[in-house]
This record gives structure tokens, sequence and C-alpha cells, in this order.
């Protein structure tokens, strides 16, 4: 494996850790009504289900991402995802909890649907088009969000800086689908040392403006 597989490998994984939290919040409400007896049931096969959607989502956003200027447009979006990590903006999303199987699953696999865009623009940026690297993405997405998720929320709770890191690995997959935008090779594969500083800026941008916006708004409410 070359250096940038395994840089794409790490930076998709450390995506899935930083965006499973928000859809592992989705699975304990849309599970929270059911009898305990059926819930690691309902978790499991909306899991399931919700993850072939979101396979089949992810392979046509690589796909899409291959139209001239499309993959920087992505890059666009993923910086601004990464910036609103950082705000921390109330989710005034009501994901209704089901009292059946069916309907907790319905639940899971919606939710995760409307959520899960955030994920499938930043695993298919970071893939570059590596269809190994979108499905190792995807099934590393599943345990990040059964067993991971309270621990990545205690942490955020506790060590705030990790929220930091994230956004730092959003911006730079976002830097990075930019640079590897076709249309803009010119300019950015004949110059490694502007590829470099352009990657450090988005970074360096993403962390310092969302973090003084953050503390702007927080003074503020």
């Amino acid at each position: 494996m070359d250096t940038d597989f395994l840089i794409s490998l790490f930076t998709i994984i450390g995506v899935d850790i930083i965006l499973g939290g928000d859809n592992a919040i989705v699975v304990a409400l849309a599970c929270r009504n059911l009898p305990i007896e059926i819930r690691n049931r309902a978790i499991l096969l909306g899991l399931g289900l919700a993850l072939v959607i979101r396979m089949g989502l992810t392979i046509i956003a690589v796909h899409l991402l291959e139209i001239p200027f499309l993959l920087a447009i992505g890059g666009a979006l993923l910086i601004y995802i990464s910036y609103s990590l950082l705000l921390e903006q109330t989710d005034d999303r009501d994901i209704q909890g089901g009292t059946s199987l069916w309907s907790a699953i319905k639940a899971i696999i919606i939710a995760d649907f409307v959520m899960g865009f955030d994920n499938v623009i930043a695993v298919a940026g970071a893939a570059h088009g590596n269809s190994t690297l979108v499905m190792i993405g995807l099934f590393v997405s599943v345990p990040v969000i059964i067993w991971g998720s309270k621990l990545i929320l205690k942490g955020f709770d506790r060590f705030p800086i990790i929220i930091y890191l994230g956004a730092g690995i959003l911006a730079f997959t976002a830097s990075r689908m930019i640079t590897h935008e076709e249309m803009l090779a010119p300019l950015f594969s004949q110059h490694p040392f502007l590829t470099l500083a352009f990657q450090v800026i988005i970074i360096l941008a993403v962390m310092i403006i969302g973090s003084y916006k953050k503390r702007i708004h927080s003074f503020h409410s």
C-alpha cells in the first residue's frame, strides 16, 4: 500500500469517527421506545439497511465527483461542514422513536439518509475514486456508530480539543478534494509547495475562524 492510500484510509476512518456521533444518537432515539429484548435486533437491522443505502449513495457520489469542478465544489461544501462542527449549533431535528421493530428500523434508515450526507461527501472525497477505500470507510462506520458513539460524545465533553481535531481532519479532507480536482491540476500538481500551503491555510482558517465565531456566539448567548 502506498503512502497516498494509507493517508486516505486513515482520513476516512477519522471522518467516520468524527461524524459517527450524530448517527449514533439517531439510533438511540429511534430505539428508545422499544422493548429491551428487541432493541439490538432493531439496531443491527436498521444499520444494516442504512449501510446498503449509504453504500449506494457513496458510490454514486464517487462517480459524480468525476464531473469537472464537482470535486472542488464538494471540497468547498466540506469546508463549511467542518466549520459548522466547531460552532456546535443546536440541532432541532426531532427523531421519533418507534414502538415496533419495523417503525424503529424505518426511523433509523430515514434519519441516516438525511443526516449521512456529510459523511457520504467526506468519504467519497477522501477515497478519490478508490472503491476499496469506499467500502472500508463504510464498514468502519458501523462499529463506530454501534460501540464508539458514547465514548466519542464523552470525549467531546471532557476534551473539547477533540472537536478541533475533528474539524481539522474534515478541513484536511476538503483541501485534498480541491487540490485533487483534475481541472485545477496545472495549478497544484506542478507546485507541491503551493499545494501544501493551500492545505495548511484551509485547515488553520477553519479552526481559527470557527473558534472565533464559537466564542462570539457563546459570549452573546
